[in-house]
């Protein structure tokens, strides 16, 4: 039951206003209970809470507690002026987390060389590179005029196109060699030209991409045409003069690395000094200076003398980001290996090795199979690796190396699904996972066209989707969640009605920005955190 407090009779309220701003100031400052002051209060209350104050009787089973202070309560509500003022904090707390819809783009065609195989920011977060396994590379750039624009922020054009591997037939082994792009990565910016590696199986390459709106024209030995001229025909000298011309972006091969890789290479990975990098197949691992192309230095070799005796591969590796002399490589069986370069010229032997004890109640025929490990990366600090396996990510910490110090579960109700993703080949497909620029949140992807977000500080996960449902101007993505059995909301989905041909295995996260791009098939969806 409710009363409101109400004016003496036969008193307007105008007349009180000094004595209303008295009373405010005393039961502010003094802290006087409300059911001491009486009508007075009440007006002040009015005052305080802009006329919305109101008087509620206390519950019953508090009543008796609270007869020495009298039967009714003073709330007051929070001021017109306050609420006015911090309305957009709350809401900005509530809009933390959104996503919305940025950019799509899609590759022609649509077939099976059109699939989008990597995806890479640069350094500065301007330029996003996307390989396919037709072996094209397209490099896209962000809108100059939307960077200042929050809404806007996350607008990619198309900026350059170029085909960086071509398909190719080993004579010796009788093998082909596919064209795809397996990795792709970038090298910090020093001058005008941006340069960016590419791998495919066998062969990795060494691209500068050049902006060009000048042409040369005016040379003493060549036509317009382009064709030389009798030197004694010459009778002037000419100097050259350059014409300005429509702006052109220029992609060309500077280094081509090759056959050093025996067995498929499944990572390349740039070095803190910027003048090495590494590559990495199966079984072997090769450092390279930028400089010299013939050559290369054998750091990690796994081959057994009998290959009968083989039981796990390498799966990927990667450089530490601030010590040139460190670098990890994941295994088949789940295992990470930190080596230091200068222990040894071969690291043979490892620096740390970090692998969680199996529980035994979880032992199953897919055990080893789904604890291979697809990813490793470092966080930006140096301080953490992150690895993915086929249904978890876990966080390991280079002081503990006996189990992670974080687990996170992906699609954990894919696992009564495994004897059917075995019988369809999914259970092998390669899942990335990355960082975001803080290292606070982690993103990897997940069948049905979904990909997961798990905020380490607060630990809630979201689940959203890639779709081009989504891909209206400024869309909200809505979390999206996975029944398992039993009833099912309105707003789930079935795991039974999943597609496991759409899968998002290749993500990105902008290195300073919250801005993502996610590759799903011959689709490429940016998305930005919304921004009030």
């Amino acid at each position: 039951m409710r009363r409101r407090a109400r004016q003496p009779p036969g008193e307007p309220v105008g007349h009180r206003v000094h004595e209303v701003a008295q009373l405010r100031h005393f039961a502010l400052e003094l802290g006087i209970a409300a059911a001491s002051l009486g009508i007075g209060s009440c007006a002040a209350a009015a005052a305080l809470g802009g006329g919305n104050s109101e008087l509620v009787r206390q519950q019953p089973q508090r009543q008796q507690q609270q007869q020495a202070k009298g039967n009714w309560t003073l709330r007051i509500p929070i001021p017109w002026w306050r609420r006015r003022r911090f309305a957009p904090l709350r809401q900005r707390r509530e809009e933390k987390g959104i996503w919305t819809f940025a950019t799509a783009a899609s590759l022609a065609g649509g077939g099976g060389a059109d699939i989008i195989s990597t995806v890479e920011f640069n350094h500065t977060g301007e330029l996003l590179a996307t390989g396919d396994k037709g072996g094209r590379v397209v490099i896209f750039q962000r809108e100059q005029e939307s960077k200042n624009q929050p809404h806007r922020r996350g607008e990619y054009n198309v900026y350059s196109t170029f085909q960086s591997h071509e398909p190719e037939f080993d004579y010796l082994k009788s093998l082909e060699i596919e064209e795809k792009i397996n990795k792709i990565r970038w090298l910090p910016q020093q001058n005008a030209a941006y340069f960016l590696l590419s791998t495919n199986d066998k062969t990795v390459k060494l691209w500068k991409v050049s902006e060009r709106d000048k042409r040369p024209e005016g040379y003493n030995l060549k036509d317009e045409d382009g064709r030389l001229r009798d030197p004694s025909t010459i009778t002037t000298l000419r100097v050259p003069v350059l014409r300005p011309m429509d702006l052109m972006v220029e992609a060309t091969p500077r280094r081509v690395f090759a056959n050093a890789h025996t067995y498929h290479i499944n990572s390349i990975s740039v070095n803190s000094d910027y003048e090495t990098y590494m590559s990495a197949d199966d079984l072997r691992i090769n450092l390279w200076n930028f400089e010299i192309i013939n050559q290369s230095f054998n750091i990690v070799d796994i081959k057994p003398a009998n290959m009968e005796e083989l039981t796990e591969v390498i799966t990927a590796a990667e450089f530490h980001p601030h010590h040139c002399n460190t670098f990890v490589y994941s295994s088949s069986k789940g295992t990470i290996r930190l080596c230091d370069m200068r222990a040894s010229a071969l690291c043979d032997r490892h620096s740390k090795f970090f692998e969680e004890p199996e529980d035994p109640s979880n032992r199953s025929f897919f055990s080893e199979i789904i604890s291979s490990i697809s990813d490793v990366k470092f966080s930006h600090s140096g301080r953490y690796i992150m690895t993915r396996d086929y249904l978890t990510v876990k966080v390991w910490d280079l002081n503990m190396e006996n189990r992670p110090i974080e687990t996170y579960q992906v699609h954990d109700y894919l696992r009564s699904k495994l004897c059917s993703l075995y019988e369809n080949d999914c259970i092998f497909d390669k899942f990335e996972c990355v960082w975001n620029g803080s290292d606070s949140v982690i993103m990897t992807g997940s069948y049905n066209n979904f990909f997961r977000m798990f905020d380490r500080n607060t630990k809630r996960d979201v689940t959203l989707e890639a779709s081009r449902e989504n891909s209206k101007p400024r869309a909200i993505l809505k979390p999206r969640k996975v029944c398992v059995g039993g009833k099912r909301r309105k707003d789930e989905i079935s795991v039974d009605s999943l597609d496991f041909s759409k899968k998002i295995l290749h993500t990105a996260w902008h290195p300073s920005e919250n801005i993502i791009a996610v590759a799903a098939t011959n689709n490429l969806y940016i998305f930005q955190d919304k921004v009030n």
